[in-house]
C-alpha cells in the first residue's frame, strides 16, 4: 500500500510511562502533520523494565528489558514502528529490525535535582554523607570519582516516582537526564547541569530512536521527515563505541560528541564502579565515518586498560 494512501493506519508502539507517552505523542503529532491522509495510532504497553522497579537495572539484565515486548510486536505485525529514548535501545537490534530514524537531540547532559533544603547549592557544596539517588553505574562511577564525600543509593521508578522519593526526604539529590525533565515540562526542577568534564552522558541520551522492520520501505520513507542528520551522526558514533565495548546497563560507559562542520569529535570513558579508575580519550574525523570513529575510540580505550575494568565488572555481575 502506498505511503500516501488515505486509508492507511500506522500503529506506533510505546511504553506506558508518562515520559514515553509524551515522546511518542510528539512523534505521532509530527508524523500526522507531515502526512495528514494517514492515521497514526499509538499503542502503549508495559514492558518488563517497567514492571520490575525494586532492583537496579544493572542487576536484572540489559536494556532490552524496555524494548523487547515492543520489538516482538513489530516482528509479529502488531506495530509498524516503536518510539524509544535512544539511550534505552540496545546497540544490537534483533534480526529483522532496524533503527529507522534519530530525531533532533535535546540537551544530553545529566541534571542534578536537589531536595528543597539544599536549594541554591551544587553537588560539591552538599555536606559529607549527603545521599544521592542514582541507579546508573555510569553516573555512580563518575560522581564517586569527583565527589568522594557523598553517599550513593539506588533509586528506581519513572521520573515522577523518583522526584516523589526525593521530595519525601529519602535522598538529598537525584540525577536525571535533562532531556526527560525538559520533555515533561519539569525543567524548573533542574538545579545543576553536570558539565562533560564531570559526567559524560549516556550513549544516545537526549535523542529519540524510532525502530521499525528492516526493509519496510513505506515506513522508512515516512520516518525520514523526522531524521536529524547531525544528531544521527553523533549517535551512530556513540552507539558503535558502546557496541564494540559490549557494554550495557552493567558497565559504566560515558560519551560526549560534537559536530563542527564535517568534523565529528567523540569523547568516551570506561570507569570502575568504585570510581577509582577512569579511562578516557577522544577521537575526531569526518562525520560520515561516525561508526568507524566509535570503533576506533573503543580500541584506544582497550589499549589503555579498559578491557580489564570491563572484565572485572562483568565477572562481578556473573557472580551475582
Amino acid at each position: 500500500m502506498s505511503v500516501a494512501s488515505p486509508t492507511r493506519t500506522i500503529r506506533i508502539g510505546s511504553r506506558k510511562s508518562q515520559l514515553a507517552l509524551v515522546q511518542t505523542h510528539w512523534v505521532q503529532g509530527e508524523l500526522q502533520r507531515h502526512f495528514p491522509d494517514i492515521t497514526f495510532e499509538v499503542c502503549a504497553i508495559e514492558t518488563q523494565g517497567d514492571k520490575v522497579l525494586n532492583v537496579a537495572l544493572s542487576k536484572i539484565g540489559d536494556k532490552g528489558l524496555f524494548t523487547r515486548e515492543l520489538e516482538d510486536g513489530m516482528r509479529d505485525g502488531i506495530y509498524d514502528l516503536a518510539v524509544h529514548s535512544l539511550k534505552d535501545l540496545p546497540t544490537r537490534l534483533p534480526e529483522g529490525l532496524t533503527l529507522g530514524c534519530v530525531t533532533e537531540r535535546v540537551n544530553p547532559a545529566d541534571a542534578v535535582v536537589l531536595h528543597a533544603q539544599h536549594k541554591g547549592k551544587t553537588l560539591d557544596q552538599l555536606p559529607a554523607g549527603a545521599v544521592i539517588g542514582t541507579s546508573s553505574l555510569r553516573r555512580l562511577a563518575q560522581l564517586r570519582y569527583h565527589y568522594p564525600h557523598l553517599s550513593f543509593k539506588d533509586i528506581r521508578g519513572n521520573v515522577n516516582t523518583r522526584l516523589k522519593k526525593l521530595d519525601s526526604g529519602e535522598y538529598d539529590a537525584t540525577i536525571l537526564a535533562a532531556a526527560g525533565l525538559q520533555r515533561m515540562d519539569l525543567a524548573d526542577r533542574i538545579d545543576q547541569l553536570l558539565p562533560s568534564d564531570v559526567s559524560l552522558h549516556a550513549v544516545g541520551q537526549g535523542a529519540l530512536g524510532i525502530e521499525c522492520r528492516e526493509g519496510d520501505e513505506d515506513i522508512l520513507r515516512v520516518l525520514k521527515v523526522l531524521e536529524h542528520e547531525p544528531s544521527k551522526w553523533r549517535c551512530l558514533a556513540e552507539r558503535a563505541f558502546l557496541r564494540d565495548l559490549e557494554g550495557g546497563c552493567q558497565v559504566p560507559i560515558g560519551v560526549n560528541t560534537s559536530l563542527e562542520g564535517d568534523t565529528l569529535t567523540l569523547a568516551g570513558l570506561v570507569a570502575s564502579v568504585d570510581g577509582k579508575q577512569l579511562i578516557q580519550d577522544t577521537v575526531s574525523g569526518p562525520h560520515t565515518s561516525a561508526e568507524d570513529l566509535g570503533t576506533e575510540l573503543a580500541q584506544k580505550l582497550r589499549a589503555q586498560g579498559a578491557q580489564e575494568i570491563l572484565n572485572e565488572i562483568l565477572a562481578q555481575v556473573n557472580r551475582g
